[in-house]
């Protein structure tokens, strides 16, 4: 597979919401991979040539490291902001040599916290603007007017321009959308991972006609790995599938995941540009509907009747 046989399809997460691509490239292990500069940039070239343009990030990616990685990188090739979407997410406080002044891990989300947290991205990443920051964990003493206020603050000062949330409730998105228009909700979903699809929270979205990001769309690998009967008998179904259309078992995977009326986004973590060639290139497969259900049952364990 080539890169020049790719091109990744993009999506609006929402009317009047971000335009990013499909598949998303998430960095979250980037200070792992122990890239040079002039490495971090052409890992970045690679997934803009594959239509991959929009980076998932945190603050506390990498312990408060990673987006100054990147932000290095986009230092050493200015031109390369101009073509990409640049997401971050705030809200969780680690103890962290990075943060002198924490003391205890805990989740923070003031309106102080998201405005400071927003600014200090801007800072690491170089960049002027965020296309889209989300509250990365739901807050038990969260004040949905407070974050509301943080959020038009910060979109009213240029600094982001969309907003959205990561790992929350049906209910706890509404309450927050009912305030602002989010623009996403990046849960956690994987054929190994189903929760989304029978807790309202893919059909509380697409109700509101709002894409949502997936993370750990592989399982964490374990779809791979995993030796626990149903992971194997899961692998088995999948492999059949994709031997049968031709295509790469995680090319399937990420195809099942986009057949969703939902639209979800799926984010990979991979340095490997062929990972993230597979993914593509599953944005352009389509499934038939007994393949789809053939998972689903062997992911569930039980029969759809």
């Amino acid at each position: 597979m080539r890169t020049a046989e790719l091109s990744c399809p993009r999506l609006t997460t929402r009317a009047g919401g971000p335009e990013l691509s499909r598949v998303v490239a998430g960095m979250w292990r980037m200070a792992s991979w122990n890239y040079s500069v002039p490495e971090r940039v052409r890992f970045i070239e690679q997934c803009l040539d594959l239509g991959v343009t929009t980076f998932d990030h945190a603050d506390i990616y990498g312990s408060y490291t990673v987006e100054g990685l990147f932000g290095e990188a986009l230092r050493a090739s200015p031109g390369l902001r101009g073509r990409m979407e640049l997401i971050s997410k705030c809200g969780i406080k680690l103890v962290s040599p990075q943060r002198p002044l924490h003391t205890d891990k805990h989740y923070d989300t003031s309106a102080e916290h998201i405005v400071a947290s927003a600014e200090e991205s801007l800072r690491q990443l170089g960049t002027d603007h965020l296309d889209l920051l989300l509250i990365h964990r739901p807050d038990p003493l969260m004040d949905f007017d407070a974050i509301a206020d943080a959020f038009t603050r910060l979109r009213a000062d240029g600094k982001v321009r969309h907003f959205g949330v990561s790992n929350f409730t049906r209910h706890q998105f509404e309450c927050l959308d009912r305030r602002f228009p989010l623009a996403t909700n990046q849960v956690e979903f994987s054929p190994l991972h189903l929760d989304p699809l029978g807790d309202e929270t893919f059909d509380g979205l697409q109700d509101l006609g709002v894409a949502p990001m997936v993370w750990s769309p592989l399982g964490g690998g374990q779809l791979f790995t995993s030796a626990a009967p149903q992971a194997e008998a899961l692998r088995l179904a999948i492999k059949e599938i994709a031997d049968a259309h031709g295509q790469a078992f995680a090319s399937v995977v990420y195809a099942w995941i986009m057949a969703l009326p939902s639209r979800p986004l799926p984010i990979t973590g991979s340095r490997r540009i062929e990972a993230i060639e597979v993914a593509v290139a599953g944005a352009g497969l389509r499934l038939p509907r007994p393949d789809w259900f053939k998972i689903l049952r062997a992911a569930s364990a039980r029969d759809v009747a």
